[in-house]
């Protein structure tokens, strides 16, 4: 082999050697990412961690300060608000009523006739809008005459045959904010959640304002009851089953209210009700315990919010939030890693990840995640390998099983503390007869997350089965309320005219 062709193939060598050195390096700096991502994960996952230990202390956490928030005012972190609500309706009321509901992204019309006999009920019209985003920050009088408003249309639709042409209507107000009531049918908002900043509105009567706007439009209608969305999921529950005591809702925020003994609520010595009890509404989005599982994204966006240090449960357990700390994982995974490409501006806009994609990602059953791909490419990240979009479907699922395990355990507590939970809970002076008695308890729910998000809810359902027991959790049942909360405030309204 001549000179020209021995250093030709040296060169060659070298060059495929310097090819082959490049690659390597590749291949570990890869690694490298992908191992610096799934650590991200790990941490993530660890930080998350809901064993059944640690949910029995949140359960126990939950009702300790259930009984402090009814033994006095600012005794607990839960409001414990009381409804004036000590009667729910039983199956014999009749007649056509109307409800609005104000709640965390919709807002939502509709009419009930009633017949009389709990098989005979009736809703008509219902009419399901989304709120506009501007209302959210405007001015009370803008807020309540925009309903007032929708309200009119809703009635316009009725036409010149229906039988409540020139009879005044009777409305039910599902409002769901935390309201300190002075009766049934009126009440001052505390504050604000959800997303609304109106600040001139707090210390407002909420009833009066809408009422207020429905007379400037000349509108036959009477506010007649106040209502918090879990009440009227309770009263919807009731209505269709007596062992009905306990009603959660999931959906944008979170809330839960049940009916609690009259003589239990302390911070009112002297309340009477002819049925010795009365519907507690515990604003349980504020419920915190340090046995909570936070994570360095839920310390970011609780400090990022509206509301910092506040509603630390529902920032955990609650439509509006578990989007935003899918988003921020993310976010974090890329800056360390290119594994989703150049970091994509749109990552860093709070809220821009809903939680209704999450839960397309989470349930997504296509060979190659084809929707998470979709979602992603959205959000200005394209075109991802496989094994990336598996790691986005697990980072939902990490978030969502613990929202759904919280979830169970904040119903837990409830139970806990009425005795309907196998140990006899708080009971403020029952018996030790009544404390081993074990009764049937029905459990309200409603909300899009809950009747939406499929993985959700069964990890919520599971968690509830450990928590219990086998034994004891073949008495609770659990029963989805669709429109619960609008339907069952109409129908508190009609209980109050029978």
């Amino acid at each position: 082999m001549g000179k020209v062709a021995v250093a030709f193939a040296a060169a060659a060598v070298l060059v495929s050697c310097s090819v082959a050195a490049v690659m390597v390096g590749r291949r570990i700096k890869s690694r490298a990412k992908w191992r610096a991502v799934v650590e991200i994960l790990k941490e993530m996952e660890e930080a998350c961690r809901t064993p059944v230990g640690r949910l029995r202390q949140v359960v126990d956490a939950m009702a300790v300060e259930m009984h402090a928030g009814l033994a006095s005012e600012g005794g607990s972190k839960l409001k414990m608000l009381l409804t004036f609500v000590h009667h729910l309706p039983n199956g014999t009321e009749k007649g056509t009523y109307y409800a609005l509901h104000l709640g965390g992204t919709y807002f939502r019309i509709l009419r009930v006739h009633l017949g009389g006999e709990r098989s005979y009920l009736d809703v008509q019209d219902v009419e399901r809008h989304p709120i506009p985003s501007h209302l959210m920050n405007s001015t009370s009088e803008v807020l309540f005459n925009f309903l007032a408003f929708s309200m009119e249309r809703f009635i316009e639709k009725e036409g010149k045959e229906s039988n409540s042409q020139g009879v005044k209507r009777e409305l039910a107000f599902t409002f769901s904010f935390p309201v300190k009531h002075s009766s049934i049918s009126s009440g001052v908002l505390i504050k604000w959640t959800k997303g609304f900043e109106i600040s001139e509105m707090v210390g407002k009567d909420v009833a009066e304002c809408l009422q207020g706007a429905l007379n400037r439009r000349g509108l036959d209608i009477h506010v007649a009851a106040l209502v918090n969305d879990t009440v009227g999921a309770l009263s919807l529950g009731y209505y269709h089953d007596p062992d009905t005591v306990v009603a959660v809702v999931f959906g944008t925020g979170s809330n839960a209210c049940y009916l609690e003994r009259t003589d239990a609520i302390i911070k009112s010595q002297g309340l009477l009700t002819t049925s010795g009890s009365m519907v507690v509404n515990m604003e349980w989005g504020n419920f915190w315990s340090s046995h909570l599982p936070r994570t360095s994204y839920d310390i970011d966006l609780d400090a990022e919010s509206s509301n910092p240090n506040d509603m630390g449960f529902e920032k955990i357990i609650a439509g509006l939030y578990l989007g935003d700390i899918v988003r921020r994982v993310i976010l974090r995974m890329s800056q360390v890693s290119d594994i989703f490409g150049p970091t994509s501006p749109m990552l860093s806009e709070p809220y821009v990840l809903r939680t209704n994609s999450v839960s397309a990602m989470h349930e997504d059953d296509t060979p190659e995640l084809q929707e998470v791909a979709r979602i992603l490419k959205d959000l200005g990240v394209s075109e991802v390998p496989l094994k990336v979009r598996k790691l986005v479907v697990k980072i939902c699922d990490v978030v969502t099983r613990r929202a759904g395990r919280l979830a169970a355990a904040g119903i837990a507590g409830i139970l806990k503390k009425i005795g309907r939970d196998g140990s006899g809970g708080i009971t403020s002076g029952r018996s030790r007869s009544e404390m081993r008695m074990q009764k049937r308890t029905v459990v309200a729910v409603e909300g899009g997350l809950y009747m939406n998000y499929t993985m959700f809810r069964e990890y919520m359902e599971e968690a509830l089965v450990e928590i219990l027991g086998e034994e004891v959790s073949q008495y609770v049942v659990v029963k989805a309320m669709e429109d619960g909360s609008s339907i069952g405030s109409a129908l508190l309204v009609a209980s109050l005219q029978s």
